[in-house]
């Protein structure tokens, strides 16, 4: 396997990472968020997604499909001035474990070039990516907010220094 981390360039690009986005989501969320809400993340629903926000994406591609992304930018919270933040990260289940998602990481925070503090946002019930931004040196700020995907879920913020990258 020769995995390629690269920018997202064409549509059929956009098309592999609105796969990926879908198919994770009812991958690593089912038990997490309501199965109705699952069910209403329909492929179409993320192609949509995928066409409008292009900009700043990499994907992690497996002999020409693409099995994983990561999106980031500046970060969205007002409390945080000076911060770029990873908007999302998905792995297909199968490649689970292989690094894949350490390297995606890895060049979204080469590619966040300017912020002294990066952020991003995991349902708290989300052990599982909780444990992944941790080994990047992220650690929980105490910023949490309710959001609803079907039903009630906790989401918390976790925050990195730039200079700790690794």
């Amino acid at each position: 396997m020769a995995v390629i981390i690269r920018k997202a360039e064409t549509e059929k690009d956009l098309k592999g990472k609105a796969y990926v986005h879908w198919k994770s989501w009812h991958e690593a969320y089912a038990g997490i968020i309501d199965k109705s809400y699952l069910d209403r993340m329909t492929l179409e629903k993320c192609e949509e997604i995928a066409l409008k926000f292009p900009d700043h994406l990499l994907i992690a591609e497996d002999d020409g499909k693409v099995i994983g992304f990561v999106s980031y930018g500046d970060c969205r919270d007002e409390d945080l001035a000076d911060t770029g933040e990873v908007y999302a990260i998905y792995i297909l289940e199968e490649y689970y474990g292989q690094g894949i998602g350490g390297r995606l990481m890895k060049e979204a925070l080469k590619e966040l070039k300017d912020p002294s503090l990066i952020a991003v946002w995991v349902l708290k019930e989300n052990g599982r990516a909780i444990r992944f931004y941790e080994r990047f040196g992220f650690h929980p700020d105490g910023k949490e907010k309710e959001i609803r995907l079907g039903t009630p879920v906790v989401e918390i913020r976790m925050v990195k220094r730039k200079e700790d990258v690794i």
